[in-house]
């Protein structure tokens, strides 16, 4: 490998992935700090390199072991047995860059709303904790990946590379003499990405997957949704990673590499490898419900099971009635229990409605997207701010400031409508003065009066159900692309001229609520976006300037296509969902 020095002690290395090859931009680990300033509490804590054993409440602990990858490069892990036991055992591995041991800091280590205690200070976060699963006879490795805390090399973001290593980890953790031969690897969030590649790499060990929220790629999904480069978020979940070599800097690469190339197509995994049972869960309210569901859709597992749901990802990782499940899962195929669990629906969803309530919960269905859905279009009328069913031969236009204001359409629901899968927006618009424009998209709930109804996320009101797109990028992949979700190629930019007017297909992030009569579904456009009191730094680079035109009516058709749920049963007026 090539490597180039850059500034701010930044290097550039030539690496080969399987599409081709890319510079890839690596920075200096910072140096340590103190652990009472971490950014979030269990992220980035790395101990000091201390190997031993020792039993701790009838689990033994075996500290800082070494692991060599296939090119000689050692990763160290700390591993948790049921002390005493001398039969082999299944293993779940913890595998990310995040410290794996972060309940050793300093610091007070809590989860975001889950209460203190629900979860034992040996747990790696977003991971399983190892004195609950060693309790039922499981192995749990949590480990420090490539160039995390003390395992050797540079420190990798996601991708093929972190598949090979993880693999490696599989088969290493079969040989040992504790170990059955089954293994999997669980963890929500960032632990649940590095199985997607990690199950791409088909290691003969890995008997099934537990992705519980995760995103599954990485430039449509996480740095640069729509197009719009998104670096708040993206260093606040690097911004405490350290190791001995150097890390990778993927935020500057959306930078590097703007567009779709070998480099972002390596953050993608090959879906079509992934084979073995999984059990997978997302959020309607958060970042990883595309990657969730796309991978649920996509891998060719014959035994797989989706459970969608409202709230954040911690609490519902960690909820005991969610562990009992995930139990039952992993008794099944990796100690082969016959415990009923083929008897799980394949999709079980949470209908939204208001605030903390939810119309059904784990509501069972047989396939995602549901096939008894009718798309439906509600049309834009510029000049009534509303949606309709019915398009208007008018031609209308309405203008908003592209950094301050917003245009809103509504429409008043005359009979109980549930929407669950995939909206998109059809829609033409036009930039007044500049050559570019983002959209930032909401579908809300409104009550009879009009006032929001939100859902409730942390306790937090959540913004609703949301698409992006910056209109340079408005091409779209015809291979991905399907009649209900369009999916951006990326593979260019196609800048506006003053005057020109384009048509945009933009795809929203799945939703599932319930609209009961009279209740509002409005549709906000806006060129930034909307949310107060978030714990995550969310920014984006927008690229707005003047106002932003919609036209709407006649030759500028444009709707919100909305997946139409209707009731399963009907009896009178009354409707079994």
């Amino acid at each position: 490998m090539s490597e180039k020095k850059l500034k701010d002690g930044k290097v550039s290395i030539k690496e080969q992935f399987s599409t081709g090859e890319a510079e890839v931009i690596y920075r200096p680990s910072p140096e340590p700090v103190d652990p009472m300033k971490l950014t979030l509490d269990g992220l980035g804590y790395y101990p000091p390199l201390n190997p031993r054993t020792y039993i701790d409440n009838g689990v033994q602990i075996d500290q800082d072991v070494p692991v060599k990858m296939r090119d000689g490069t050692t990763l160290y892990v700390d591993v948790y047995r049921p002390a005493g036991e001398k039969e082999p055992m299944p293993a779940l591995i913890s595998w990310c860059f995040y410290g794996k041991r972060p309940g050793d800091s300093p610091k007070n280590w809590r989860i975001f709303g889950v209460p203190n205690g629900t979860v034992s200070k040996a747990t790696k976060f977003e991971g399983p904790d190892p004195m609950y699963w060693a309790k039922e006879g499981y192995v749990v490795i949590n480990a420090d990946s490539r160039g995390a805390g003390n395992s050797e090399g540079n420190l990798v973001i996601w991708g093929e590379q972190d598949g090979r290593d993880g693999a490696d980890m599989v088969e290493w953790a079969a040989e040992q003499i504790w170990c059955s031969g089954k293994v999997s690897v669980f963890g929500n969030s960032g632990l649940a990405m590095c199985q997607w590649w990690i199950a791409a790499e088909q290691p003969p060990h890995l008997t099934c997957i537990a992705p519980w929220e995760g995103t599954s790629d990485l430039y449509r999904e996480f740095i640069c949704e729509g197009g719009i480069p998104a670096p708040g978020f993206n260093n606040f979940v690097m911004s405490d990673a350290r190791g001995p070599g150097m890390i990778e800097d993927y935020v500057e690469m959306i930078h590097q590499y703007p567009l779709m190339n070998a480099y972002w197509e390596s953050k993608i995994p090959d879906f079509s490898k992934i084979k073995i049972p999984a059990y997978i869960t997302g959020g309607w309210s958060h970042l990883h419900l595309r990657g969730s569901l796309n991978g649920f859709r996509k891998i060719r597992s014959q035994k797989k099971w989706l459970r969608v749901h409202r709230e954040f990802e911690w609490p519902d990782t960690y909820s005991w009635w969610n562990l009992e499940d995930l139990k039952r899962f992993f008794d099944r195929y990796l100690k082969g229990i016959h415990n009923g669990w083929e008897m799980t629906p394949r999709v079980r969803l949470e209908i939204m409605d208001a605030y903390d309530y939810d119309y059904q919960v784990n509501r069972p269905e047989k396939e995602f997207p549901l096939a008894r859905t009718e798309y439906r279009k509600l049309y834009l009328d510029a000049a009534a701010n509303s949606l309709s069913y019915q398009p208007s031969a008018t031609e209308t236009s309405v203008s908003y400031d592209g950094n301050s204001g917003e245009a809103v359409f509504d429409i008043t629901f005359t009979e109980t409508t549930e929407i669950t899968g995939y909206m998109k927006l059809r829609m033409w618009v036009e930039a007044e003065a500049h050559d570019d424009m983002d959209l930032f998209l909401t579908v809300l709930k409104l009550d009879e009066e009009g006032n929001w109804l939100p859902t409730s996320v942390l306790d937090e009101p959540h913004p609703g159900a949301w698409g992006k797109m910056r209109v340079s990028h408005r091409a779209l992949d015809e291979e991905l692309s399907t009649d209900f979700q369009p999916v951006m190629s990326h593979r260019k930019e196609e800048k506006l001229s003053k005057g020109e007017i384009v048509p945009v297909d933009i795809e929203f992030y799945p939703h599932s609520r319930i609209w009961h009569k009279g209740q509002q579904l409005r549709l906000r456009v806006a060129g930034r976006y909307i949310r107060e009191g978030w714990f995550e730094p969310f920014s984006w680079e927008t690229d707005n300037k003047g106002n932003h035109i919609i036209h709407t009516g006649g030759k500028y058709e444009s709707y919100l296509q909305i997946p139409f749920i209707p009731p399963k049963y009907k009896a009178g007026d009354y409707e079994y969902r």
